[in-house]
């Protein structure tokens, strides 16, 4: 059996099943939406959460784990013994890597590693399942570090939006930029660039969007995530399109969560991919 246990915090969306198998810890981000607190969840059970959202006047918030919460997750690895590998989403998109960086500190720094990926959603899944095989390989943290910091200067995610709205309710938008931008049907290109969303490019149209999107992914790609929110049947599509492109390509199409979900909206999506 291994001596590293991996934790992670809930936005590379794993299934319960996936977690379990992977021997992975998940320690979750929080959603305060309508009145209710409640954990990011797992893939395959976000329920009717983005129905509800589209039909909503309230705006639903995130929070990330406390050092609590991370604390109680290192000391149950450590009483067993082991190592700890921490990954978690991009710094500048959340608190989360700081929070495990300070829980770390209180604990036995010697023992931990702790990783921000500069990413999220397919490509945070795709450096926790690298880590994974690493693990069961016998690598040292140092060499799964290392590993992971020069994989991670080789990924990229391109998304889009259908509603400037969650955008402008998040705070990444004016009021006016939203009115117009939705009278026009503009949609914008958004590229989570070292680590932080930055609006590329825009355009007007949702097919003309996908296109750019499609365009933006390199024929050599290895892995490529089509991601979405309510638009299994359009992310289906865009795959065949990519699947033409890059051949040789592993794709998968796969849901985004609530954490991620809910600050771009119904209808979003996006492509993450790495090489």
């Amino acid at each position: 059996m291994s001596n590293i246990q991996i934790i992670i915090d809930s936005t590379a969306y794993f299934t319960r099943e996936e977690v379990k198998k992977y021997n992975i810890k998940v320690v979750p981000l929080s959603i305060h939406f309508e009145g209710e607190e409640f954990p990011d969840p797992f893939l395959g059970e976000f329920g009717d959460y983005y129905e509800r959202l589209a039909q909503s006047k309230d705006f639903p918030t995130t929070s990330m784990p406390s050092t609590g919460a991370f604390l109680k997750a290192y000391q149950d690895a450590i009483n067993e013994g082991k190592e700890i590998l921490v990954l978690t989403f991009s710094s500048k998109l959340s608190g989360t890597y700081q929070n495990a960086l300070i829980s770390a500190e209180m604990v036995d720094q010697d023992k931990i590693t702790v990783i921000d990926t500069f990413t999220a959603v397919g490509n945070f899944k795709y450096l926790v399942l690298q880590a994974v095989k690493m693990v069961q390989q016998g690598k040292t943290r140092q060499e799964i570090a290392e590993f992971i910091e020069d994989q991670k200067t080789r990924m990229d995610i391109y998304l889009t939006v259908d509603s400037l709205e969650y955008l402008r309710r998040g705070g990444r938008l004016t009021n006016a930029s939203a009115f117009i931008g939705s009278i026009l049907n503009i949609k914008p290109i958004i590229q989570l660039k070292e680590g932080e969303l930055v609006g590329i490019e825009k355009t007007r149209g949702k097919k003309r969007a996908i296109d750019i999107l499609i365009n933006k992914v390199p024929s050599y790609a290895k892995n490529i995530y089509v991601h979405h929110i309510l638009n299994e049947k359009e992310a289906e599509e865009v795959a065949k399109i990519l699947k033409k492109k890059c051949p040789e390509a592993n794709i998968l199409v796969e849901e985004i969560g609530p954490v991620i979900g809910s600050h771009l909206g119904p209808y979003a999506i996006g492509i993450v991919y790495n090489w």
